[in-house]
C-alpha cells in the first residue's frame, strides 16, 4: 500500500525558513486581509479602553470562534502595530482564521506568515499552536508542510494524528489514511491510540472505497475499546455500512445504530438515509415515524432525505402532506432546502398547485428553487408554463445553470419549439464552461432528435468532449427515429463498442427500435442477443421486443413471447394490449384487459382507443365513465381517444363536453387542441373550430394543419390557401400532412391549377418527397374536374409504391360520375388486385356498366361478387336531436318512432308525385 513520505528536516532548518520567509511579510498580508471587512473598525474605536494584552487576546479568540475571520486578522494587525503580542491561544485562533480565508484574500500566504511569527516568538513548540498550524496546512492542501510540523513536535498525541488523517482524507490520499491509522495502533500508547474522532474520519474512507472488510476490522477495534456506545463513532459505523450497501450490510448498520446509547439527530439521519439509499423506503419511513415518537426533532437534513422517496411508496402523497404539516407546525418551511424538497415531492405526485403555492410563499429562492419548479412543470407536461417561468428566472438576474437549461430543452422538445432550443444552444456556445457539462450536451442531442433535426443532433454529439453511454444512446436514438439513418446507426454502434466497455439496456432498446425498419429477421436477431446477454429479464427490453413484433405484423411471435415471460408487470400487459391495438384484435385485448390484476391510466387509454378506432363508440364511452368511477382523472390521451368516438357519432354536443372538461382540468397540450379543432370541424361546427384556432396561444404546425384540414373538409379552399400563406410568413416549415390537407382543399373546391402548382412545389420548394396521400389527392383533383385521362396518366407516371388504392378508388368514382367505362374498367382492375375483398369497388364498377347498358359485364361482376361470397352491408345513418342519437338502417322497422317517420315519408312522396313540371319546393317541419 502506498503511503505519503514522512520525511523529517534536519534540526530547525524548517523553523528558520518559516521565520525568514514569514515575519517581514506579515504586516502586508494583515493589511490586505483587513480590507475584507468584518467588525474590526468598530473595535478599533474602542481600543483605548482595551489596551490590555490579555483582553485583546480574548477578543481575538472571540472573533475567530464567531466566524468573523476578517475581523480576527484586522484585530491582530492592530495589536501588532501597538506592540501587543497575542498569547498562544489567540495566535492559534488567528492561524485557524487564516485557513478559513479564501486564497483570493491571501489566506494560505497569511497562514505561513503566522507560522513564521509563531516560530519567532517561541510559540511553535507549543502543542496548541502546532496543532493549529498543522490543521492550517492540511486545509490549504500543503500536506508536506503539515507532516514537517508534526515531525518537529516533541510529543504527538491522537489529536495531532487525527489532523493528519483528516488532511489526507480531504486530499483524497486514502492509502495514507490507512497507513496513519495503522501507525496509531502500532504506537501502543494510550494518548496516541485512535479515538472516536479517528474512527469518524477513517470509516467514511472505507465507505467511499467500498472496502467493507476494512470497515468491519475498524468496527472490531471499536467494540474492543468500548467506542461502540459513543455517538460519534456509532454514527460513522451506521453511515459506513449503509453506503457499502446490501442486505447484510444494512443489518449491520441497524445493529450499530441500536448500540448507540445517546442517539442524536445525526444518528437517525444516518440510518434513514442508509435505508433510502438501498431502496428500502418503507423501512426508512417507519424509522422516521419512530424518530418522531421518541421525541427526537428532525432537522432540515432529515426532511430533505425523507421527502424525495415519499412519492415512491404506497400512500406517498399522504405521507408527503403529513410531513408538510409537520414542517409548518415547527416553522421549518423557511429553510430553502426543505421548501425545495417539498416542491420536488409535490411535483412527483402531480400536485403542481401545491408547488406553486410553496414557490409563491418562498421569500428567498435560490437557483435550485427555480430549477425545481421548472422541472416540475416539465415532468407534469406543462411545457408552456415552464418556458414562462424560465423567463421569470432571467428577470431575477440569476444566471441559469446546466440543470435549468436541461429542463428548458425538454420543455422545448415537448412543444416542438425549435427556435427557443436553438437560442439555448447559442447560450451554451457563448459560455464554454457549459460545454464541459456532458449531461447538458446529452439533453441538447435529445432535443434536436425529438424535433427531427438529425444533422443538428449529430453536430451537437460531435462537440461533446467527454462522451458517456448516455451520449451514445442519445445519438443512436436519434438515428432510430428514421429508416434513412440505418447505415449511420450501425456505424455509430460499432464506434460505441470500442468507446464504451459494454452496451446497456438502453442501447439494446435502440437496436430493437432500429430493427423494426430492417425487418423481422433483425428483430429476431435482437431478441436472440437479448436472450444471450440476459436482457429479456428487463421488462423494458421485453416490452420493446413485443412492440417490434407487432409493428412487423408478427402478432403470433409477440403472443408467444408474452406467454413465455416469467415475470410480467403492468407495462408488459399494456404493451401486449398495444400490440392487439395495432392489429385491431378487440376480443384478445379484452381478454388481456380483464385478466389484469392492476390497471393504470395507460391501460384504460389503450382500450378506449381500440374501441374508438373500431367504431365501437358505446363501449368507448362506457369505458370512459368506468375509468372515472375508478378514481382516475382522464388526461390528454383519454380526451383525444374519446374525441375520436365523438367524431364517429358526429355529436357536437359530446365534443363540447370534452372541451369543457379540458378547460376545467387545465389540460394544455397542442396536439389535444388540434384534435379538438378537428372534432369540431368533422362534426360540422366550423365556427367553433375557427374560434379555437384564434384563441390558441401557440400556433404551430399542428394547429395550422388542423385548421387547414377543417377548411378543406368544408370546401373553403380559398381560406385554406390564405391560411397556408399566413403560416409560411411565420417561418413555419410545412410537412407532408399539411400539404396533403391543402391539396385536399383544392380537390374539393375544384381549384385544379392551384392544386397542380402546390404539388409541383412539394419537392421543388419545400423539399418534401411526394407521398401516397399527395398522389391520391392529385388523382382526385384531376378526376373530379373531368380530366379523367390526365388523372389516369398521372397515376401511371408516378412510381407504383406511391399510388395506392385511394388514388385508383378516386378515379373509379369519378368515372362513374362522368360515365367513363374504359378508364373505369382499367382503374377497377387495379383495385381488384389491391383490395380484392372491398365490395364497394365491385358495386361501383357494376353501376358503371349498368349506366352504359353493358348488362353482360354487369352480370360478370355480380357473379364475381357471388363467387367471393360478398354481400353489401345495409346503409346506415344517424341524427342527433335534443342530445339524443337516432340510428337509421335501410328497411329498418325497429325504431320507436317508425310509424311517425313513415307517415312523414309517405307525405313527402305524395308531394313529390303531385308536383307537375319543374322542381318541387316544399318545407317539412318535423321533430323526432
Amino acid at each position: 500500500m502506498l503511503m505519503f513520505p514522512l520525511a523529517r528536516p534536519p534540526g530547525r532548518r524548517y523553523a528558520d525558513a518559516a521565520l525568514r520567509g514569514g515575519q517581514w511579510r506579515l504586516s502586508h498580508h494583515l493589511r490586505a486581509t483587513a480590507t475584507g471587512g468584518g467588525g474590526a473598525p468598530d473595535v478599533f474605536d474602542a481600543m483605548p479602553a482595551l489596551d490590555d494584552r490579555m483582553r485583546c487576546s480574548a477578543l481575538l479568540r472571540e472573533h475567530a470562534a464567531g466566524g468573523d475571520h476578517y475581523g480576527c486578522t484586522s484585530l491582530l494587525r492592530w495589536m501588532l502595530a501597538r506592540g501587543l503580542r497575542p498569547n498562544r491561544l489567540a495566535l492559534a485562533a488567528a492561524v485557524k482564521s487564516s485557513s478559513a480565508l479564501p486564497d483570493c484574500r491571501g489566506g494560505a500566504a497569511l497562514g505561513r506568515c503566522l507560522h513564521g511569527l509563531a516560530v519567532k516568538v517561541g510559540y511553535a513548540d507549543g502543542a496548541v499552536v502546532a496543532k493549529a498550524v498543522m490543521d492550517m496546512y492540511g486545509r490549504i492542501g500543503s500536506l508536506a508542510d503539515a507532516h514537517m510540523v508534526f515531525d518537529e513536535m516533541s510529543c504527538s498525541d491522537a489529536v495531532c494524528r487525527n489532523i493528519l488523517i483528516t488532511a489526507s482524507s480531504r486530499a483524497g490520499l486514502y492509502n495514507d489514511v490507512f497507513h496513519l491509522f495503522r501507525a496509531m495502533l502500532a504506537t501502543g500508547v494510550d494518548e496516541s491510540m485512535p479515538t472516536a474522532v479517528t474512527v469518524a474520519v477513517v470509516l467514511p474512507v472505507c465507505a467511499k472505497l467500498r472496502v467493507l472488510r476494512a470497515g468491519r476490522s475498524i468496527h472490531g477495534y471499536v467494540i474492543k475499546t468500548g467506542l461502540e456506545f459513543d455517538t460519534l463513532s456509532g454514527n460513522a459505523l451506521v453511515s459506513m455500512y449503509a453506503k457499502c450497501g446490501g442486505s447484510i450490510a444494512m443489518d449491520d448498520a441497524h445493529l450499530a445504530f441500536s448500540t448507540i446509547c445517546c442517539k442524536d439527530v445525526v444518528s437517525w439521519n444516518s440510518i434513514i438515509a442508509g435505508y433510502s439509499e438501498n431502496g428500502l423506503f418503507e423501512e426508512a419511513l417507519a424509522l422516521f415515524g419512530q424518530m418522531i415518537s421518541e421525541e427526537c426533532l428532525p432537522n432540515y437534513s432529515t426532511l430533505a432525505n425523507v421527502l424525495p422517496f415519499c412519492s415512491l411508496v404506497e400512500y406517498g402523497r399522504h405521507y408527503g402532506k403529513e410531513i408538510h404539516g409537520f414542517v409548518v407546525r415547527h416553522g421549518l418551511e423557511m429553510d430553502i432546502s426543505v421548501s425545495n424538497a417539498l416542491m420536488a415531492h409535490y411535483s412527483k405526485v402531480c400536485e403542481m398547485r401545491a408547488v406553486e403555492s410553496i414557490f409563491r410563499s418562498s421569500k428567498m429562492g435560490d437557483i435550485i428553487t427555480w430549477n425545481t419548479v421548472i422541472a416540475g412543470y416539465v415532468m407534469n407536461r406543462y411545457p408552456s408554463r415552464a418556458l414562462k417561468l424560465f423567463q421569470g428566472l432571467l428577470f431575477t438576474g440569476m444566471a441559469p445553470d446546466s440543470v435549468s437549461l436541461i429542463s428548458l430543452l425538454t420543455a422545448c422538445a415537448q412543444v416542438g419549439n425549435l427556435r427557443v432550443g436553438i437560442r439555448v444552444h447559442g447560450y451554451i456556445f457563448r459560455h464554454p464552461e457549459l460545454l464541459q457539462e456532458t449531461s447538458l450536451m446529452n439533453a441538447l442531442v435529445s432535443f434536436y432528435s425529438q424535433c427531427d433535426r438529425f444533422d443538428a443532433a449529430f453536430r451537437s454529439f460531435i462537440t461533446i468532449q467527454n462522451k458517456d453511454s448516455v451520449s451514445w444512446n442519445a445519438i443512436l436514438s436519434a438515428c432510430a427515429n428514421s429508416e434513412h439513418h440505418i447505415e449511420q446507426f450501425f456505424r455509430l454502434l460499432g464506434e460505441m463498442w470500442h468507446d464504451v466497455t459494454q452496451w446497456d439496456s438502453v442501447t439494446i432498446l435502440n437496436i430493437i427500435r432500429m430493427s423494426t425498419f430492417c425487418g423481422i429477421k433483425m428483430v429476431r436477431e435482437s431478441h436472440g442477443y437479448s436472450l444471450r446477454v440476459g436482457y429479456t429479464g428487463d421488462s423494458s427490453v421485453a416490452n420493446a421486443i413485443l412492440d417490434a413484433y407487432a409493428k412487423c405484423g408478427y402478432l403470433h411471435d409477440a403472443e408467444t413471447l408474452f406467454r413465455s415471460l416469467a415475470v410480467r408487470n403492468i407495462v408488459t400487459d399494456n404493451t401486449m394490449i398495444s400490440c392487439y391495438l395495432k392489429n385491431n384484435c378487440v376480443e384478445d385485448a379484452e381478454m388481456t384487459f380483464n385478466h389484469m390484476a392492476e390497471k393504470d391510466l395507460t391501460t384504460w387509454n389503450l382500450m378506449s382507443r381500440l374501441y374508438a378506432q373500431n367504431d365501437l363508440c358505446d363501449q368507448a364511452f362506457c369505458l370512459f365513465h368506468q375509468l372515472q368511477s375508478e378514481g382516475l382523472n382522464p388526461d390528454t390521451i383519454s380526451i383525444t381517444n374519446i374525441l375520436l368516438a365523438c367524431i364517429h357519432l358526429s355529436s357536437v354536443q359530446l365534443v363540447k363536453q370534452c372541451h369543457g372538461y379540458m378547460l376545467r382540468a387545465s389540460l394544455e397540450d397542442i396536439h389535444l387542441e388540434a384534435a379538438l379543432l378537428d372534432a369540431y370541424s368533422k362534426c360540422g361546427n366550423i365556427a367553433n373550430a375557427y374560434n379555437l384556432f384564434q384563441v390558441s396561444p401557440h400556433k404551430d404546425l399542428v394547429i395550422f394543419t388542423a385548421m387547414i384540414g377543417a377548411y378543406a373538409m368544408h370546401g373553403m379552399a380559398e381560406k385554406a390557401v390564405e391560411l397556408f400563406s399566413k403560416m409560411l410568413t411565420l417561418d413555419i416549415k410545412p410537412d407532408h400532412v399539411v400539404l396533403t390537407a391543402l391539396l385536399s382543399a383544392c380537390s374539393h373546391a375544384g381549384l385544379v391549377d392551384a392544386g397542380i402548382k402546390i404539388f409541383k412545389s412539394i419537392r421543388e420548394i419545400y423539399g418534401v418527397e411526394p407521398t401516397e396521400e399527395h398522389c391520391a389527392c392529385m388523382v382526385d383533383l384531376l378526376a373530379r374536374s373531368g380530366r379523367l385521362q390526365d388523372a389516369y396518366n398521372f397515376a401511371l407516371d408516378m412510381p407504383p409504391h406511391v399510388v395506392n388504392a385511394n388514388a385508383w378508388g378516386s378515379l373509379l368514382g369519378a368515372c362513374k360520375v362522368h360515365g367513363e367505362v374504359k378508364i373505369g374498367q382499367l382503374a377497377a382492375d387495379r383495385l381488384f388486385s389491391m383490395e380484392a375483398e372491398d365490395i364497394g369497388n365491385y358495386v361501383i364498377m357494376s353501376n358503371i356498366f349498368a349506366a352504359d347498358d353493358k348488362w353482360e359485364s354487369v352480370e360478370h361482376v355480380r357473379k364475381l361478387m357471388k363467387s367471393k361470397d360478398m354481400k353489401k352491408p345495409a346503409g346506415c345513418s344517424w341524427i342527433e336531436v335534443e342530445k339524443t342519437r337516432h340510428l337509421f338502417v335501410a328497411s329498418d322497422v325497429q325504431h320507436q318512432d317508425r310509424f311517425s317517420i313513415y307517415d312523414v315519408l309517405g307525405s313527402l312522396y305524395q308531394q313529390i308525385r303531385g308536383t307537375q313540371g319543374g322542381t318541387a319546393h316544399f318545407v317539412v317541419t318535423y321533430e323526432l
